[in-house]
């Protein structure tokens, strides 16, 4: 028997689920299937916040407010783990500081609320900042904090209780074959399953084997590997919110937009950490451990396996040293490391690829993915259907 629906949506991280959603929000009956048992990369191994203040102001900034609206009306009718608790850019130097009043300027003419916070302010907040690194925050109300292990699995389950009649979610259902035929989409998976829909998004992050390999082979398409670490419970910790620092400030496309930008001084900090795409993030998980960040390193779409799946403790090391120059923590101790794999594009900020005017590829939005892929699924939707 084959299974029907007017979109069928390969792969069930946030992308592929955010398409899925926002097609139900407008009417349509959909598909999503997911080659695991539950989502496995990118979507479950970020560092898990919503930080729309990171991006270039215009469509990507958009996207990631429309995005918030979405994550915060959901999470106000079932719990996806989502807390509201805010973002802080540190400013650790004269060039830092200089950056953030101009990004606060720039936020402020555009309407997006932020503060900047004073030294003190910083201390009194964050009472484990050191105080010979802080000398003021730009501060963003509106962000969120994500479980990224957790909120993926409830948004499925919220949309699967939502809309059990139009609404299909199949788990271990690797897509091997897709076509057009008499205006048709349809699909194929290893079981031997055959789907059909009006449409057909492949939302495949890193996974370049199985859908048109070749596509992915002429692309230009890199895959970026990621380190971060978890420290033991402090519950006698209190370090709320998403806590960006100085080489977040030197690394987020946000701050390209600041007038001081190319005039920065990058040698106040080691090369090493620039060499391994380092920048040092924190974020206080719901058990008081501390989740610390991370670094960036880049192969090919077609040579991935240079890239690995052991832990590099070299950059661990590295990033710990910095870290250390920044908070002061009771333990040190790391209980776990992992290393996260997206997709993105070296000239440009997504892969959208159309193999015909049925089925159509869209990966390779970076590190944006969390922050605003349910607002750019929302407007590829609109465009897909032309709504």
């Amino acid at each position: 028997m084959v299974k029907q629906a007017d979109l069928l949506v390969v792969g069930a991280g946030i992308l592929g689920t955010g398409h899925a959603l926002q097609a139900l929000l407008k009417g349509y009956s959909v598909i999503l299937t997911e080659q695991d048992n539950a989502p496995q990369e990118a979507t479950v191994r970020n560092f898990g916040q919503a930080v729309s203040s990171g991006l270039t102001a215009g469509k990507w900034q958009q996207y990631g407010l429309d995005s918030l609206q979405i994550f915060k009306r959901i999470q106000a009718e079932f719990d996806l783990g989502i807390r509201n608790n805010g973002s802080y850019y540190i400013a650790s130097n004269a060039d830092e500081l200089q950056l953030i009043e101009e990004l606060y300027a720039i936020n402020q003419q555009n309407g997006y609320e932020c503060q900047i916070l004073s030294k003190a302010d910083c201390l009194q907040r964050f009472a484990p900042l050191r105080e010979d690194y802080v000398l003021a925050a730009l501060y963003f109300p509106l962000e969120v904090s994500i479980e990224p292990r957790v909120m993926i699995h409830r948004l499925l389950a919220y949309l699967q209780l939502k809309y059990p009649d139009t609404f299909t979610y199949l788990p271990n259902t690797p897509i091997v074959g897709c076509s057009s035929v008499n205006g048709k989409a349809i699909a194929e998976s290893t079981k031997g399953e055959q789907f059909q829909a009006s449409k057909i998004i492949i939302c495949s992050g890193r996974e370049f084997r199985m859908l048109y390999p070749e596509v992915y082979r002429n692309s230009d398409l890199v895959v970026s590997k990621l380190q971060m670490m978890q420290t033991f419970p402090m519950p006698e910790v209190s370090l709320p919110g998403n806590i960006l620092t100085g080489l977040s400030i030197r690394r987020y496309e946000s701050f390209e937009q600041c007038p001081s930008w190319s005039s920065k001084d990058n040698s106040v900090y080691k090369q090493e950490l620039f060499d391994h795409g380092i920048h040092i993030l924190f974020k206080q998980a719901i058990d008081g451990s501390i989740i610390i960040g991370d670094s960036h390193e880049y192969a090919p779409a077609a040579e991935i396996d240079r890239l690995g799946f052991d832990v590099n403790h070299e950059i661990n090391d590295l990033i710990i040293e910095e870290a250390k120059r920044i908070v002061n923590l009771p333990d040190w101790r790391i209980q776990k490391s992992w290393n996260g794999y997206y997709a993105q594009v070296k000239n440009g900020d997504l892969f959208h690829h159309h193999i015909d005017e049925n089925i159509q590829i869209v990966t390779g939005i970076g590190g944006k993915g969390m922050t605003s892929g349910l607002g750019l699924a929302g407007a590829n939707i609109k465009q897909t259907f032309a709504l």
